[in-house]
């Protein structure tokens, strides 16, 4: 495969380090956007766990630059102190409004603890109390919430009573936002799979994520993401993790990825699909000139501060009518298209 020169994706890197450096807030979170639409344009500030948990992991590959070192540390203390009980996480910082309300969950739970995990920090045992959390068919469920259950866990139980604390502002953030308590998720499901790995527990997971991607339900497979790139990321971590497993679904990804593939290398029409598109075809272990080109867009496409622009990486419902990014969050997944590409192409950063 034809290769680019080394120096420039080592700049571009660099380029986008520093930026990540230089708006990393003090405490060690980043900055996530709320917004109506996906190029959010009209937007406020959204104090949040989730965006840091990912901004960290995609940096893990770069963890020998002094800078992404700073980045790293900073990051992982504020996640450890966001950490709720058991070891579980929020959505929501704990200074944020509805972090009294909202009720912690497997996802943030699951990212979190692979960011501290990979950077060995200390954080609660965790993964008997995320393995609680499941359906009759062993499915995940996102929220750590109240339903019928024959469950004798005492953090389990006295996690799930904490809606008790605020029983009015609960009722109202069930009835609010587009959520209930039995949700199922895809992506949820799929980065639990990640972190806890393939085992007994697990296993259930496999067929729920083969049985989306045979039936081609990625695009309404998960409340939060309804970006089939984004469910491919997060379903192709697994398989680069080692899970043979999800073989059948391989090509599949791969097809549906190269067939968004347009004249100028993107993929999906805009940068983060791209970078998430990158990722993906190299966790399933593709390799071709398409990589090349679509490298190449996100070289041309880096703003001049190292920053890419922001586009919404998940929403808050089917209905998209909160959308969620910033210019961190989608730099981050390109920094880690970057790292790989140039990792694929044995060149040194």
């Amino acid at each position: 495969m034809d290769t680019l020169q080394p120096e420039t994706i080592t700049q571009a890197i660099l380029n986008g380090v520093d930026y990540l450096h230089q708006h990393q807030f003090p405490n060690g979170e980043f900055c996530l956007y709320l917004g109506h639409e996906d190029h959010l344009k009209d937007t406020i500030p959204y104090s949040n766990v989730f965006s840091t948990s990912l901004i960290c992991f995609s940096l893990l590959n770069l963890s020998h630059l002094p800078k992404v070192k700073d980045i790293l540390e900073l990051s992982a203390t504020f996640l450890q102190f966001q950490s709720m009980r058991a070891g579980t996480w929020n959505n929501f910082t704990t200074w944020a409004p509805l972090f009294k309300v909202c009720p912690a969950d497997v996802d943030n739970t699951a990212c979190a603890s692979k960011v501290l995990q990979a950077l060995k920090r200390d954080y609660p045992h965790n993964k008997e109390i995320l393995r609680c959390n499941r359906n009759k068919s062993g499915l995940f469920y996102t929220w750590y919430t109240l339903r019928p259950n024959t469950i004798w866990n005492k953090d389990y139980w006295l996690l799930i009573l904490r809606e008790f604390k605020n029983p009015i502002q609960s009722f109202f953030f069930w009835s609010k936002f587009e959520c209930n308590r039995n949700d199922i998720d895809a992506a949820v499901n799929a980065n639990v799979l990640f972190y806890l790995g393939l085992n007994e527990s697990t296993q259930p997971v496999i067929n729920y994520m083969l049985d989306i991607i045979e039936q081609n339900k990625e695009a309404n497979c998960d409340l939060w993401y309804r970006n089939p790139f984004t469910i491919y990321y997060f379903f192709s971590r697994n398989y680069k993790n080692g899970i043979s497993a999800l073989e059948p679904a391989k090509q599949p990804m791969i097809d549906r990825i190269l067939a968004t593939v347009q004249e100028n290398g993107s993929m999906g029409n805009n940068v983060l699909n791209t970078a998430l598109g990158i990722i993906t075809l190299i966790n399933l272990n593709y390799s071709a000139n398409v990589l090349k080109k679509a490298v190449n867009y996100l070289l041309d496409n880096q703003q001049s501060y190292g920053s890419w622009a922001r586009w919404a990486v998940y929403y808050g419902g089917p209905k998209k009518l909160s959308c969620f990014g910033s210019e961190e969050l989608t730099t981050g997944f390109c920094l880690e298209a970057l790292a790989s590409y140039a990792l694929l192409s044995n060149e040194n950063i």
